[in-house]
């Protein structure tokens, strides 16, 4: 499974590397470092125009400057490649954890549902922060179930932590608390 893990990153960061290609091709034909009526100047419009236009569309919708598609356009190519390798790393990891404790009978299926749990909370969590630097709250529709995931755990802690100015350490504080509660459980169920 490494291999292919290693195959993925490669294949995220061409990703990457080719939207930052056509970023540069893009950026050399609109400051007429390229002359646009050219053969190179019509042939790098040709080709990164039909990938660069939707994203300046987003930006324009969003308020933002069009120029700075191309930017926009490595950046989320790079996030959205981070994401799929979090993603990838995660599913092998539990996978690989569910495969160990399938012949650990009863006591490997409650060691399974505990790190299960740990797991899918923490990226809750971290979906949460997340979303709040974006001022994605709790009434987004799309953020409102890891709000309504984590607000066990993140409510009482907020009323005994105070917040400094505007950062709000809760969750950090439910981060920590998670990963002792599960190292205890983990310690307790595990063979000595």
């Amino acid at each position: 499974m490494p291999e292919s893990h290693a195959g993925l990153r490669y294949a995220v960061l061409g990703l990457v590397v080719l939207a930052a290609i056509i970023a540069l091709g893009s950026w050399l034909v609109r400051t007429r470092r390229v002359s646009p009526f050219g053969m190179l100047g019509r042939t790098l419009r040709s080709t990164t125009d039909p990938i660069i236009r939707p994203v300046e569309r987003r930006l324009v919708r969003m308020g933002g400057n069009p120029t700075h598609a191309g930017g926009w356009l490595v950046v989320l190519t790079a996030v959205a490649g981070i994401l799929l390798l979090s993603l990838a790393g995660w599913l092998v990891g539990t996978f690989e954890t569910a495969r160990a404790t399938a012949s650990g009978g009863p006591r490997g299926t409650v060691i399974l549902i505990v790190d299960l749990a740990y797991r899918i909370l923490f990226a809750a969590l971290i979906v949460r922060v997340i979303a709040s630097w974006f001022g994605m709250f709790r009434y987004s529709k799309w953020i409102r179930p890891f709000y309504i995931l984590t607000d066990w755990i993140v409510e009482p802690i907020r009323r005994i932590v105070p917040a400094l100015g505007a950062i709000d350490l809760s969750p950090l504080v439910a981060m920590i608390v998670l990963s002792v509660a599960r190292q205890i459980l983990l310690s307790m169920l595990r063979p000595g």
